[in-house]
């Protein structure tokens, strides 16, 4: 065996490996059943930990959304709507008073005149542009982990924060999305499935079943407030400008524009949902970059960790 064979392998490694593997099977079958989700997500760290020096560090450098990943996926085994009681007709009126559209003597939410205005061509569009909600993020990382490790670590860790600061609120004020109250009116129903919504359109157009997939492993359809659809994109906007991608930074935009108003024209979220995701978006940019970054303990960790993955 070569030398770097042999380090891969060492004793201290397959023994971490099989730790931390062996603790998030067992955790996610108590907490939320057993899924193939789960094997394939280990199979993966366990395949990119000892495949290479390389791959062990981007696997390391990518825990971070893992973390993440795990974390949203256990949400199914605590219910906010067990926390606190879920908005529906509040949001819903509150909408209307705010975004509300006058026709013929009714005032509608903008989900309302899409859903009755709306349009092939803006079928696929928004489509296409909600697909890019966790494939643009993890890219944009992956281009960072080898061009700049420092500016990888901010925008994971900030990537994390969103989400952190969005679960906090999702407990907080459970709420319900605009097909909810289509569907259901007002009236709570608990374990309610996920539903894809008018994205159901795009499936049909292409006689394909990605958004039908992909919903039915929603983690809490009472989590539409605030939209973390919206918040992603422009903390990969953020991150661009701050390591100068130049033209990206205009694809980059376009694609947050997009997410925004395909959120709201899937009857996905409310205006206001996309107005907390991007507020929820800001606070945690400001709250790393004016703040956690300077905590003395934090540059340490940073440090530890830059040496970790370079």
């Amino acid at each position: 065996m070569s030398k770097n064979a042999a380090s891969l392998f060492a004793p201290k490694n397959i023994v971490a490996a099989a730790v931390v593997t062996i603790f998030y099977l067992l955790t996610s079958f108590f907490l939320i059943g057993f899924k193939t989700d789960q094997l394939v997500l280990a199979g993966i760290f366990n395949l990119l930990y000892f495949s290479s020096g390389i791959t062990r560090k981007f696997i390391l450098g990518f825990s971070i959304f893992i973390v993440y990943w795990i974390l949203f996926d256990y949400m199914k085994a605590f219910p906010n709507y067990k926390v606190n009681a879920v908005h529906i007709q509040d949001l819903y009126e509150t909408e209307k008073k705010l975004f509300g559209i006058h026709i013929q003597g009714t005032t509608i939410t903008p989900n309302e005149y899409w859903k009755i205005n709306n349009a092939t061509w803006l079928d696929i569009l928004t489509g296409f542009f909600y697909l890019c909600w966790i494939p643009v993020p993890l890219a944009f990382a992956a281009w960072l982990f080898f061009k700049d490790k420092s500016i990888f670590l901010q925008f994971s860790l900030t990537f994390v924060l969103v989400n952190m600061l969005g679960f906090i609120v999702y407990y907080i004020y459970p709420a319900a999305p605009p097909w909810y109250i289509q569907l259901h009116g007002n009236e709570f129903i608990a374990h309610t499935p996920s539903n894809p919504a008018a994205l159901t359109r795009f499936d049909d157009f292409f006689n394909t079943n990605i958004f039908k997939n992909l919903y039915s492993k929603g983690s809490n359809v009472f989590a539409a407030m605030p939209s973390l659809h919206s918040a992603y994109p422009l903390v990969v906007l953020y991150y661009g400008i701050k390591k100068r991608t130049g033209w990206m930074n205009i694809v980059f935009a376009i694609i947050m524009a997009g997410i925004w108003f395909a959120a709201v024209y899937t009857s996905h979220h409310y205006v206001l949902d996309v107005l907390a995701g991007i507020a929820c978006a800001i606070l945690a940019i400001l709250l790393f970059q004016k703040w956690i970054m300077h905590i003395p303990g934090f540059k340490k960790f940073i440090a530890y960790y830059n040496a970790t993955i370079s």
